[in-house]
């Protein structure tokens, strides 16, 4: 799991369709796929491009550079996991 938020802010592209972006999303479902969206960025004319999913196996790293620091989610999930009270509208 750790190896699939690695792909997190760096460009890549989709092996089969040659889809290139940014990788600015991780998805797992409950069926054990894990998917990543490529955000392309912005087009000529200066507007945002919609990005695709891809499953995580037809990604290709291209380069390894950040665009932008990664935040820390560890932090959160040690406190929910850790917690012995329930969260407030939560079953």
């Amino acid at each position: 799991m750790l190896k699939d938020f690695d792909l997190l802010g760096k460009t890549g592209y989709d092996l089969v369709t040659g889809f290139k972006g940014v990788v600015t999303c991780v998805s797992y479902d409950l069926y054990g796929c894990i998917q990543v969206i490529l955000s392309p960025g912005i087009d000529k004319d200066g507007k945002a491009q919609e990005g695709r999913w891809f499953d995580t196996k037809r990604i290709q790293i291209i380069n390894d550079q950040l665009v932008m620091p990664i935040p820390d989610f560890r932090p959160e999930v040690k406190q929910v996991i850790g917690s012995a009270e329930k969260p407030e509208g939560r079953l």
